[in-house]
């Protein structure tokens, strides 16, 4: 099973991609999708859905992994990245791909075997799990390992899909 994971936003969207075998895994990508500030909100979420499908339409993975909004204080933080992962939800629907959420807890659960954990707790586990030489940078594009990872940790257990 090829799993894309996306850790949403609107500045960087993490994504990785990663090939579940029986009860290890391939890594096949990973990195993020960067948008500049000196554009529109609108271009900035074209940018990262063109991108998105393109990914997609090329490495056709079977199912898509995203975090849900981790609720900030800063409100018109949460709006934006609220906006990013509608049109990052609605390009996964428009490749008809199977939809995963997940809290953050949840991923931290899932990969740490704790809720509560640390982000580098969680880096390191990524980098333990997946076999890699160091933590994978950035910390958009671990995370999106880290949501695959919980995905592919959780098939056969009990989901919460959308689409």
């Amino acid at each position: 099973m090829l799993i894309l994971g996306i850790d949403p936003g609107l500045a960087i969207v993490g994504y990785s991609l990663l090939e579940k075998r029986d009860h290890h895994y391939l890594v096949g990508d990973y990195g993020v999708i960067s948008t500049s500030t000196e554009s529109s909100n609108t271009e900035r979420l074209q940018h990262i859905y063109s991108w998105l499908l393109d990914y997609i339409k090329k490495h056709k993975p079977d199912v898509m992994a995203v975090e849900e909004l981790y609720f900030s204080k800063n409100v018109k933080t949460a709006i934006r990245v609220g906006q990013a992962r509608g049109v990052i939800l609605l390009t996964g629907a428009q490749a008809n791909l199977p939809i995963a959420e997940y809290t953050p807890l949840q991923v931290k659960q899932a990969v740490v075997g704790y809720g509560r954990a640390e982000k580098n707790q969680v880096q390191q586990m990524v980098k333990i799990l997946l076999k890699l030489d160091e933590i994978p940078t950035p910390d958009d594009a671990a995370d999106a390992l880290a949501v695959a990872l919980c995905h592919g940790n959780s098939l056969g257990l009990n989901r919460k899909w959308g689409g």
